[in-house]
């Protein structure tokens, strides 16, 4: 497979990877530039556009909005990174809190959802029981269908929440149950819209399975 690409694109490769761990962004193209060797920018824009052109990145407009796809993360032999996009509450729903800059790498068995994937980190103690505390983090999985007794990540109109997703034959029939008797359970209503599944959590720096 490393055939696919040149020494030289697997270089800058490695660089863009360093950076996004190390500092939370992708580098511009003046640390591209300096990381290489090369004095140009059109060197480090060619090298960028076969790897792009081959779906091992992808750039959007913008700045700093680099980013590495799934075959990069092979390519490497690394593991992939997953940007923490805000935080969020395993309590009473809250408005979801952004953080930019901050990046996980995540197990190799994910690279092919990496696309699919983001991570919040946790406020809260409504989901204890099922092993999700507060400070942890967790990584979500973009879905359109549920499954009863799934732990989901919900968006409450401009409020999100991590509880876990239940219908049932009998009241309040469809509904979010936190995992802690303290809190109440939340019927579902129209302004409810389930953004992902929660599929593993990261605690003390070791991703754990979900309960």
């Amino acid at each position: 497979m490393e055939k696919l690409i040149t020494a030289r694109q697997k270089q800058l490769l490695g660089v863009i990877y360093d950076f996004i761990k190390s500092s939370g962004y992708p580098p511009t193209f003046a640390e591209m530039r300096e990381n290489l060797g090369v004095s140009s920018n059109q060197s480090v824009a060619d090298l960028l556009e076969k790897l792009r052109q081959l779906k091992i990145v992808k750039k959007e407009t913008g700045a700093r909005t680099l980013a590495i796809l799934p075959l990069g993360y092979k390519l490497l032999n690394l593991p992939p990174l997953v940007l923490i996009l805000g935080v969020t509450t395993a309590g009473m729903p809250a408005e979801a809190i952004e953080i930019s800059g901050e990046w996980r790498p995540v197990s190799q068995e994910v690279s092919r959802l990496i696309e699919e994937v983001f991570m919040l980190k946790v406020s809260g103690d409504s989901m204890i029981n099922a092993g999700i505390d507060d400070g942890d983090a967790v990584l979500v999985q973009t879905k359109k269908e549920f499954v009863s007794g799934e732990i989901v990540y919900a968006q409450i109109g401009d409020e999100g929440t991590i509880k876990r997703f239940m219908s049932d034959d009998k009241p309040p029939y469809v509904y979010l149950k936190p995992e802690n008797p303290k809190y109440q359970l939340i019927p579902f209503t129209h302004e409810m819209e389930l953004k992902g599944k929660i599929i593993s959590i990261l605690k003390n720096n070791y991703w754990q399975p979900i309960k």
